[in-house]
């Protein structure tokens, strides 16, 4: 009996770090059914299309206004760097009146990743790490930072 436990034991101390080497999958964004995306008829006003669709994560005015609804599915292996797998870009483009003129379906294939996560605006400052801004504030004291 002694030894089935420490067989077992054995086992699964071996198994604890191939648990890293599993794939996860992230979805990000708003994933809209193929479905939903044939009930928008053109002539339909931007309120049956957000009815229909929700909120766009994205929206431009260029050329009359179009939603776009982005969605994304990426994996990552163990300790290694996220990559886009799947992308979906549905885009719906209004006339001057605010009725939809025609629809069109983006997809990896079509083009380049789009980043939908990344938050930050980059300014014309510089940009200091901790370590750094204590210095200079041992430097300065003065700044009253």
């Amino acid at each position: 009996m002694k030894t089935w436990i420490r067989g077992a034991l054995l086992a699964g101390v071996l198994a604890l770090p191939l648990g890293g080497c599993f794939t996860t999958t992230l979805n990000h964004g708003h994933v809209i059914p193929p479905d939903r995306v044939r009930d928008i008829q053109v002539g339909s006003s931007r309120e049956q299309v957000e009815l229909l669709l929700g909120s766009p994560s994205t929206a431009s005015r260029l050329d009359g206004e179009a939603y776009y609804y982005i969605s994304q599915v990426k994996r990552t292996t163990a300790f290694m760097s996220p990559r886009t797998v799947e992308q979906r870009v549905v885009a719906v483009y209004f006339d001057e009146d605010g009725f939809v003129r025609d629809t069109a379906y983006y997809s990896l294939e079509d083009g380049k990743v789009v980043d939908i996560l990344n938050r930050k605006t980059r300014t014309g400052g510089s940009d200091y790490g901790f370590l750094s801004q204590i210095l200079r504030g041992a430097q300065n004291p003065s700044l009253n930072l």
